[in-house]
């Protein structure tokens, strides 16, 4: 039998481990050794380790166009490269971010490589990256490219190549961050031992060079946000890691308005204004106004405020430009013109179909060559010629001959191998290294390392997360031990004394989690009735008809999943199992179980970058909850469903005891709990309404308020008090009017009254806001109830009255509050539309 951690050299590329040696080389063994001494045992239990971490961090990424999320794949094995050899590597690097640099000075300046005829003006007049709108915009300072990343493999000679150049919003280096904090975590003697570059300055860099961009545009304390597309963008998860370790806000289009020619972010307390954006949008999206109409990801009017040095974006407008393959083709020529000299980093050798001669090369040898459109679009992938069947490569080559300018070809190199942990053994899997500069005083700094992915399967091509490649931390060893740095170690900038800005995000954030908290308790409340009508369906005792009936049509009053319970069916009253399940489970149907903790899961991840590590770990449990019911309640009542739903609960009330004990009692918290208490509130009424209203024979209305109180949780302290009185008027006691049940309507009202205190203040006129004359009126008609008159029914109708039309008054008094509080802090967001739809758009 084969030993699973001998790792044979790969067949084929050049082998990270052995390069042109027999033996694995120096940097190498020390880490193989390891492994060894871990074990197969030991190395499947510190991958385990490592995908619980990803997990509870909530590191993820989204494919597909429903933006579907899975856990961040990360491979036990770096990739280790000793220091010398990446000191060539990163000299590579440095050197080509400057010519990158230069270049886009030059395409949207004076545009001397056309002039000189070292470029065709067609290969950036046909770009769909190249935007006119961008024309004569510089960032302020020395570079205009601020961040660059490089992917790059390996050849057979063991020399590195890029095989692409990212310019626009490179990704990847918030990936590469959290995959060095799981790898330290995991294998900390080996990455201690092993000396490791660590990665905290090249984010210090990034943040010190956004600051003194800033610097330019004011004087006072710089606002940084970071843009995001929002939570359905496949890296979203790496936009709210880099926003909270770096310190700024992030953003989406709707958080931003540009107003008298300055560019503002809409937060609570007013219009704060933004001096530097941190864009993780591409430039093509960013302006709805100059740049593409229907896009809803970015800011009208951005454009302007840039050109009027108002707001600087990172990258610039325009920088996509840099992205298009088919200047590999003339990159010696531009270093030569840019830089007057060759350059120490090599392009894979490559093609561009707009020249004549190239075309007729590719079309000759397409079975050896790699094709690509010169624009990426989401969707696009590259093509392997020997890949291709005869149908296939037929249709490429009509492509390339109707379209010439919108394709590249590469020649195909065979990425190097590196041993990747699969199915218990080392094996060797294709690797690509994208690594990271960003500009920095005089040059660029590099990031030591950086995100390294590695095909799924031996013969893998792209190499992609959305094909399914798994990452590898990078580790470039020192020479000698590194001091450790922070983004805390150094004050970029001194903050001051008498003002400067304060922590602020955006009103989308409050309104996220203001739902998040109306999900949560709408999401226990459901699960509280619907566990205790299963138990009463289960029962040895069997209920009357009547009261088993009402409690039916309480779910279907609570859960607001109408008609449900509420039609006058005996088929369904009798046979009721089908409709309940489809309340936990049909997650199409508004107020079911699943429907809402879909919701509440959907505000989370707007809201990732506010959220601790533990409440995100229960976020995820939760998840995992929801997935899970299906296949316990796939026998429906035989099942015991009431079980089922115990860890949902559970995991429910484990939230809200850490929201209660560890969040901040700033803004955020405050509107997250108001969004609890107004929900419980309403909770409370709609299940009082539902289950109390109709009078019941004496021992029936027992059980009915008993099951009341057991989804309330305040059974024990009924049962407590004393027994002496009227059944329904303690139970309506506990319920409506008990300042000290946390569970009460009167309770949740007095927390609402203090939150809604605290708020930041507006212009409302004389006298109270209207939220909280609502909130008034529901305390004052609480405390001035009569109890007995209140459990007093029609003699003709059956109903009380009286507990009906109060229930009533708190209910609507409730969503009306919910409503002012909306249209004051949150519905800020103005929806535009294009006027004329331009067809054009789709085909750039």
């Amino acid at each position: 039998m084969a030993d699973p951690l001998e790792y044979s050299p790969g067949s084929g590329g050049y082998d990270e481990v052995y390069g042109d040696q027999q033996n694995p080389r120096e940097h190498w063994r020390y880490l193989l050794e390891g492994f060894r001494s871990l074990g197969p045992q030991g190395i499947r239990e510190r991958q385990m380790k490592a995908e619980r971490i990803l997990r509870d961090d909530g590191a993820s990424y989204n494919s597909g166009a429903l933006g579907i999320s899975s856990t961040w794949p990360l491979d036990p094995v770096p990739l280790v490269l000793e220091s010398e050899e990446w000191g060539a590597i990163e000299a590579g690097l440095l050197e080509r971010a400057e010519l990158l640099d230069l270049l886009l000075k030059d395409l949207y300046g004076e545009r001397t490589l056309i002039r000189h005829g070292v470029i065709p003006p067609e290969l950036l007049f046909s770009h769909g990256g190249f935007l006119r709108a961008c024309q004569g915009i510089s960032v302020p300072g020395e570079h205009q490219l601020l961040l660059y990343a490089a992917d790059m493999i390996r050849g057979l000679d063991g020399r590195m190549r890029v095989v692409g150049d990212r310019t626009q919003a490179p990704s990847g280096a918030g990936y590469a961050l959290e995959n060095r904090t799981v790898m330290s975590r995991v294998l900390p003697s080996l990455f201690r031992d092993s000396h490791v570059h660590r990665l905290s300055l090249f984010f210090q860099s990034l943040r010190v060079q956004l600051n003194q961009v800033a610097g330019h545009i004011t004087s006072d304390m710089p606002r940084i946000v970071i843009l995001t597309p929002g939570s359905l963008n496949e890296t979203y998860f790496e936009h709210g890691y880099l926003a909270n370790y770096l310190g700024f806000p992030l953003v989406q289009g709707s958080d931003l308005l540009v107003s008298n020619g300055y560019l503002w972010m809409k937060s609570l307390g007013g219009l704060e204004r933004v001096d530097v954006v941190l864009r993780r949008v591409d430039d093509y999206y960013c302006d709805p106004v100059e740049l593409k109409a229907d896009s809803h990801l970015g800011v009208p009017g951005l454009l302007e405020v840039v050109r009027s040095g108002r707001v600087v974006v990172a990258n610039p407008l325009g920088s996509g430009v840099l992205e298009n393959p088919a200047l590999m083709r003339f990159m010696p020529q531009i270093a030569q013109h840019l830089l007057g000299r060759e350059l120490r980093l090599d392009s894979v050798e490559t093609y561009w179909c707009g020249i004549p001669q190239d075309m007729a090369y590719v079309v000759e040898n397409i079975d050896r060559l790699v094709i690509k459109p010169t624009f990426r679009k989401k969707g696009v992938q590259s093509l392997f010629g020997h890949r291709l069947s005869a149908a296939q490569r037929a249709q490429v080559l009509d492509q390339i001959r109707r379209y010439p300018m919108h394709v590249v070809a590469q020649e195909y190199m065979q990425p190097s191998v590196t041993p990747s942990w699969r199915q218990g053994e080392l094996c060797a899997r294709p690797t690509l290294l994208r690594s990271f500069a960003v500009a920095s005083q005089g040059s660029y700094s590099v990031m030591p390392g950086g995100l390294t992915r590695v095909g799924e399967a031996a013969d893998a091509l792209n190499l992609s997360n959305s094909d399914g490649a798994i990452s590898k931390d990078t580790w470039i060893l020192a020479s000698e031990p590194e001091k450790k740095i922070s983004l805390r170690d150094v004050d970029q900038q001194p903050r001051p004394q008498g003002g400067g800005r304060s922590a602020v995000f955006p009103c989308r954030v409050v309104e996220n989690l203001f739902w998040m908290g109306r999900y949560a308790e709408r999401t226990e409340a459901a699960s509280r009735l619907l566990r205790t009508v299963f138990v009463q369906l289960n029962s040895t005792y069997e209920m009357p008809e009547d009261s088993r009936n009402l409690l039916l049509r309480s779910v279907t009053e609570l859960t607001t999943t109408y008609p449900g319970f509420t039609l006058v069916d005996a088929e369904l009253l009798a046979e009721p199992e089908s409709e309940l399940m489809a309340v936990v489970l049909d997650a199409e149907r508004n107020g079911s179980v699943t429907a809402n903790l879909n919701a509440f899961v959907r505000c989370a991840d707007q809201v990732r970058e506010m959220l601790s590590a533990d409440t995100q770990r229960l976020i995820n449990d939760l998840r995992d909850e929801v997935g899970d019911l299906k296949e316990l309640l796939q026998h429906g009542l035989a099942s015991a469903p009431e079980e089922a739903l115990d860890p949902l609960v559970t995991s429910l009330l484990a939230l809200s005891g850490l929201w209660h004990e560890s969040m901040v009692r700033g803004l955020g918290w405050r509107f997250m709990d108001m969004g609890r208490r107004v929900e419980k509130a309403l909770q409370t009424v709609r299940l009082l309404r539902a289950a109390l209203v109709q009078e019941l024979p004496e021992q029936e209305q027992g059980r009915v308020l008993e099951a009341v109180l057991v989804s309330l949780e305040t059974l024990m302290t009924y049962r407590r008090r004393s027994r002496s009185g009227n059944d329904m008027v303690r139970g309506l006691e506990l319920l409506l009017c008990d300042a000290g049940n946390p569970r009460s309507v009167f309770y949740q009202l007095r927390q609402l009254q203090q939150h809604l205190a605290e708020l930041p203040a507006a212009a409302h006129g004389v006298g109270l806001a209207a939220e909280d004359r609502y909130v008034l009126e529901a305390a004052t008609a609480i405390q001035l109830v009569d109890l007995e008159q209140l459990t007093t029914a029609d003699e003709e109708s059956g109903q009380r009255v009286a507990l009906d039309q109060l229930l009533a008054r708190l209910q609507h008094l409730l969503e009306e509050t919910s409503g002012q509080v909306s249209g004051k802090y949150f519905d800020q967001i103005k929806v535009h539309q294009q006027l004329v739809n331009t067809a054009w758009d789709d085909e750039l």
